[in-house]
């Protein structure tokens, strides 16, 4: 199991409609992903505008290639990209221990 951990900044006031869109419609897409364990956004306290999202995935392959090269990333990106203010930082992580 590793974590994919992508740091995304919301244009400033668009942080409400963010929020609505990824709760209301992010969580199904994750969940139909060949790989994925599930998802979790998390707002910075110290800038409000940042976020954290956190998705359990099989491998790295499980989301680069099955989940990046399949129809849901596109639904993905349409559904939150205009909300950003800059492209998102993505990182892999695993468990130590």
């Amino acid at each position: 199991m590793i974590f994919e951990h992508a740091t995304i900044s919301i244009a400033s006031g668009r942080e409400t409609e963010f929020e609505s869109a990824f709760t209301a419609e992010a969580p199904p897409l994750f969940d139909r992903a060949e790989g994925c364990h599930g998802v979790e956004l998390r707002r910075c306290i110290e800038d409000p505008g940042r976020y954290t999202l956190i998705v359990r995935w099989d491998s790295v392959e499980a989301h680069m290639v099955g989940f990046r090269e399949s129809p849901l990333f596109g639904q993905w990106r349409a559904l939150v990209s205009d909300y950003f203010a800059a492209a998102p930082v993505v990182e892999h992580y695993s468990v130590v221990g």
